[in-house]
């Protein structure tokens, strides 16, 4: 039986299914509280500075509305080159990101922060290599709806695992939350976990 304090110990400051669903399978007891915030990247900021400013924005602004918590946070983002690709607004972007990553090697940032009763950030890099698209494969998996709202508009633990010819780094970096690196963060942090509770 959690009590109430438990349940507020951990927020995951993130609308994002996918990062609700890892922290759950690790059996962690969090509650959501997603932050709102301006996502417009500055000029020449490059990735990894970008998602870090982004997690931290995100995790702050959470923080400030709940007192005594720990407070998670995360940011992903796409780089091919110098050009930080987001979510796509419509199929016709969607297809335009998917053509421009085809037979190359992209970069994948997530930003984690950590605020409230600990703070630190950190991000991690992973490299993801696509396979050469022919203009069906584009187009089919642009109709199958998946690519909205994905960073770099795929997403690898879904249909889109069938574009990526080899990843260099962390797998769960490229979904939106690197857990490896996330669990070290609250394990630093004290945050109880399913095998280590807090005594």
């Amino acid at each position: 039986m959690h009590t109430h304090a438990d349940q507020t110990l951990l927020v995951l400051a993130s609308g994002s299914p996918r990062r609700r669903d890892f922290l759950s399978q690790l059996g962690l007891t969090f509650t959501v509280s997603a932050a709102d915030i301006d996502e417009t990247p500055h000029p020449g900021e490059e990735a990894a500075a970008y998602v870090l400013r982004l997690a931290r924005e995100k995790a702050r602004v959470v923080a400030e509305r709940s007192p005594g918590a720990f407070v998670l946070a995360a940011d992903t983002t796409v780089a091919l080159g110098m050009t930080l690709l987001g979510k796509p607004q419509d199929p016709a972007e969607a297809r335009a990101m998917l053509t421009s990553l085809s037979g190359k090697t992209h970069d994948v940032y997530t930003g984690v922060a950590l605020a409230g009763r600990y703070d630190e950030a950190l991000a991690v890099h992973t490299r993801v290599t696509f396979r050469e698209l022919s203009a069906g494969e584009i187009d089919w998996y642009v109709g199958t709806g998946e690519p909205v709202d994905r960073a770099g508009a795929y997403a690898i633990q879904g249909k889109g695992g069938f574009l990526v010819a080899r990843i260099e780094g962390s797998p769960t970096n490229v979904v939106g939350l690197p857990l490896g690196e996330t669990l070290a963060l609250l394990t630093r942090a004290g945050v109880p976990l399913a095998w280590k509770p807090t005594p």
